[in-house]
């Protein structure tokens, strides 16, 4: 259930660390997302080519497969800490490699790297989930989740905005190498911070640290009630992770500079994003989660629209802020019901694998769907090889974004089983875990 927080919580120090473990694992995301993006748009890559990259984040996917090693062994400085800080300095050393190559003639070394960039930082949210939800109290579980959240999108700063005007002055590779420095402060913070005591107590061995999470989830929902609830996280972001998949070179076809995306967009979609998690958080004390899911799932879907207007709307600065702006703030309440959602799920006696596979399943669409986002808006055959499996006819992008709204809908349709509207904060397909173990 979540419940307020007492304001002093706000004050402690494992909210600042939720704000340094929130940055540490959305910076390499949106170096994925956002920069190597704009570069490869920049170098003359395609947008085909650009959206089947997103097949390179398969790591956030097949987490789940591995998250058992990092609740069974541990690297010398606990299990959460060592894994933490083992993955945030192998992070630091490969994203300025980026910027030793060239985007069409090293499409495939690049594609690699982001393939290694993508384990190591699928990795670091395995570990920084497990010891977040070890570090908070009951108590401050709504409110930590948050702050991580906000934490997170806050990074996106640095590849999104920074970044990008840095690019307008510099060489690709000295903004890679200034933007993997940005890792820092949580490599600093993995090295200061204490284990958690619950974090000490790992599984005897490493098959029950496979099948216990499993066992205990399916044990406690039932299989249809588990597939179901496993079907939402699936679907719930489905339509917002299509429409913000190619955003920036949207902007870039739309006339904008790489100044203006910096400046205006990104500065314009990250505070009302924040200010949306935020103000979800308190008002999900107020609704309760199930009615929040609606709410916010439903504001999260109609902002998309936006988008599909702005398609039309020619070169606009005014437009684009206020566009960016609204589906931001949409998104940020709908994602702090989200994580909620997943927190809540989730049982502390088998924080890192079951944690893993619900975020696994959230990152899913971002990989998956988002591949083939740029065939959706230009054409053109997917091949596997040189043989073509099909032919797509090209959107454009305002058609693009109606089919993301579309997308959104089979999320929302399953909260009529998993958060009905007068469900409260719990329901046959949404139980709360045991807290024991």
């Amino acid at each position: 259930m979540i419940t307020p927080s007492r304001p002093e919580s706000l004050l402690n120090r494992r909210m600042l660390i939720c704000v340094l473990t929130g940055f540490s694992s959305g910076l390499p995301l949106f170096v994925l997302i956002s920069l190597l993006s704009a570069w490869l748009r920049e170098g003359g890559v395609d947008l085909k080519a650009i959206g089947l990259l997103a097949l390179v984040q398969f790591p956030y996917i097949w987490k789940f497969l591995w998250a058992p090693l990092c609740d069974r062994y541990g690297l010398g400085l606990g299990r959460r800490r060592s894994w933490m800080f083992a993955t945030q300095t192998a992070l630091l050393v490969a994203m300025p490699m980026f910027g030793w190559l060239s985007p069409q003639p090293d499409l495939p070394a690049i594609s690699a790297l982001a393939v290694l960039v993508a384990f190591f930082s699928a990795t670091q949210d395995i570990a920084v989930d497990a010891f977040r939800r070890e570090l908070l109290r009951d108590e401050e579980q709504g409110l930590g989740n948050v702050i991580h959240v906000n934490a997170y999108k806050v990074a996106g700063l640095v590849p999104g905005s920074l970044s990008l005007i840095l690019a307008d002055h510099l060489a690709w590779d000295k903004v890679y190498f200034i933007t993997a420095l940005f890792m820092l402060p949580g490599l600093m913070m993995s090295l200061l911070v204490r284990e958690p005591a619950s974090s000490r107590r790992a599984p005897s061995t490493l098959r029950l640290a496979v099948s216990e999470p499993l066992r205990e989830f399916i044990g406690r929902q039932g299989w249809a009630s588990a597939l179901t609830v496993l079907a939402f996280i699936f679907f719930y972001k489905l339509g917002d992770s299509m429409a913000t998949a190619l955003a920036t070179p949207f902007y870039l076809d739309l006339g904008y500079s790489k100044t203006e995306i910096g400046m205006i967009a990104k500065h314009a979609g990250l505070w009302p994003n924040v200010v949306g998690g935020l103000l979800g958080g308190v008002w999900m004390v107020y609704l309760g989660l199930h009615r929040a899911l609606w709410v916010f799932g439903l504001l999260q879907a109609l902002v998309i629209l936006g988008f599909a207007w702005l398609a039309t709307a020619g070169h606009t600065l005014v437009g684009l802020a206020s566009v960016i702006g609204a589906e931001a703030f949409g998104v940020g309440l709908g994602t702090a019901a989200f994580v909620a959602f997943i927190a809540n799920a989730t049982n502390p006696a088998y924080t890192a694998t079951q944690f893993a596979l619900f975020t696994s399943l959230a990152a899913t669409p971002r990989t998956l769907a988002n591949a083939v986002t740029g065939f959706l808006v230009e054409g053109g055959d997917v091949k596997v090889g040189s043989m073509a499996l099909f032919h797509i006819d090209p959107l454009g992008w305002e058609r693009f974004f109606w089919l993301c709204f579309v997308a959104t809908l089979p999320g929302i349709l399953l909260l009529h089983k998993v958060a009905p509207w007068n469900g409260g904060q719990s329901g046959p397909y949404f139980c709360k875990p045991n807290q024991a173990g």
